[in-house]
């Protein structure tokens, strides 16, 4: 492995309960690649974040950022990694800089040092016109952006990013997407990062894990992934659960492949336009009426329903793309 990338192999996190939140996952990140892991809450995504990071310890496997191990080496790794994880920690009546600031020094920076550094990243994430305010009065995306801002102060080479845009508006995910973007092509830095949005994760990641219940599921890139799913799919909508559930066994002779979505029926085909009047004959024949039959090319939504058997729910404020 590359020296500033990550190795994970049947690594495990058990709590009491008994509770496995992660269950004998493996991946590799290459150096330079942001790769993203995909998946709902509770499906293990943050849990292995802190592992990596040394905030929790593995129950078993192993796991290595930057050649070192989290177990025996933390020190190390906390040397080379940030982290921006998903519960922001900003002390509310401090100011941007002084914490910026305090950060270098706790890294063994000399107040000279800290305090370019500060300025640095204050100029880098956009706050310069806010150092006089107190944290308090930020808003959440300034929150983020400060927060991303003490995970570099040490000058990382390997940045995890714990859904780093929950609860932003639409403009300030944007403007943290362009920057992360930027840190990976200007800085070669290697990025994890997890998400719950398919936007995002198409948006940004190399390659994606699309994680579930601990384990991961599928593991490629994100068009590697969609043309898995097949070139289209037919996607017929009911009234309710029981009509959509009629219609899988009416047209379940049609397609190779078909998935119910609580409402929705989808038929993975390859020449999937042409098989549109065949399908409308044959629901027709039953006396099922559809509310509404539509063509798509395949998402990460389709990759995500197809490897679980259920939809990413979009969270609230952004809607999953379609």
């Amino acid at each position: 492995m590359n020296q500033s990338g990550v190795l994970v192999d049947q690594l495990e996190k058990t709590y009491p309960g008994p509770v496995r939140a992660v269950d004998g996952i493996s991946f590799e990140v290459a150096a330079g690649e942001i790769y993203g892991l995909l998946g709902p809450n509770g499906a293990g995504k943050s849990t292995v974040v802190k592992v990596l990071t040394t905030l929790a310890l593995p129950t078993s496997g192993t796991a290595q950022v930057g050649g070192f191990d989290v177990r025996t080496q933390p020190g190390e790794v906390r040397r080379i990694a940030g982290v921006a994880l998903q519960e922001i920690g900003l002390d509310p009546v401090m100011k941007s800089l002084e914490m910026l600031r305090l950060q270098g020094r706790l890294f063994g920076m000399s107040s000279g040092e800290a305090t370019r550094r500060a300025h640095e990243l204050i100029e880098l994430v956009g706050l310069s016109d806010a150092t006089e305010r107190r944290i308090r009065t930020y808003s959440g995306g300034m929150r983020r952006r400060l927060d991303l801002a003490l995970a570099l102060v040490h000058q990382p080479q390997v940045l995890f990013l714990d859904e780093p845009t929950t609860g932003l508006d639409p403009a300030s995910r944007r403007d943290l997407w362009a920057e992360v973007k930027r840190l990976n092509r200007e800085l070669q830095m290697t990025i994890l990062l997890t998400t719950q949005y398919l936007e995002e994760a198409d948006a940004l990641a190399d390659r994606v894990a699309i994680i579930d219940q601990g384990r991961i599921q599928l593991e490629g890139s994100p068009a590697e992934l969609k043309a898995g799913v097949g070139s289209e799919s037919i996607n017929i909508s009911f009234r309710n659960r029981e009509l959509a559930e009629q219609a899988r066994g009416v047209l379940a002779q049609l397609a190779a492949e078909i998935q119910r979505d609580r409402e929705t029926i989808r038929l993975y085909l390859n020449r999937a336009a042409a098989a549109v009047p065949a399908v409308v004959r044959r629901l027709q024949q039953a006396n099922l009426e559809p509310l509404s039959v539509t063509l798509t090319q395949p998402t990460l939504d389709d990759v995500f329903l197809k490897a679980t058997g259920q939809r990413l729910a979009a969270p609230s404020g952004m809607e999953a793309t379609q």
